[in-house]
């Protein structure tokens, strides 16, 4: 799923560390970085973090409840 302009980055991973399975962001040559990860979690935000938010990124939810918990979060905040 493709979600973009994510203002509150540590809610955003308080949601990605609440979920049961695996969640990865997706880069632009492909490689799958594991979000649940504290370490890839930082190199994202390098790589990623523009302006205090982040425009958009690619990332993959294995568990229905998980993607249920990131749309609510892109929905709700």
């Amino acid at each position: 799923m493709k979600v973009s302009n994510i203002k509150d980055i540590d809610k955003f991973f308080e949601v990605v560390d609440s979920c049961k399975g695996k969640v990865e962001l997706v880069t632009g040559e492909g490689d799958r970085l594991n979000l649940k990860s504290k370490l890839s979690q930082y190199v994202s935000l390098a790589n990623i973090f523009s302006g205090g938010e982040i425009p958009e990124l690619e990332i993959v939810a294995y568990e229905k409840e998980d993607i249920d918990k990131l749309l609510s979060f892109m929905i709700n905040g």
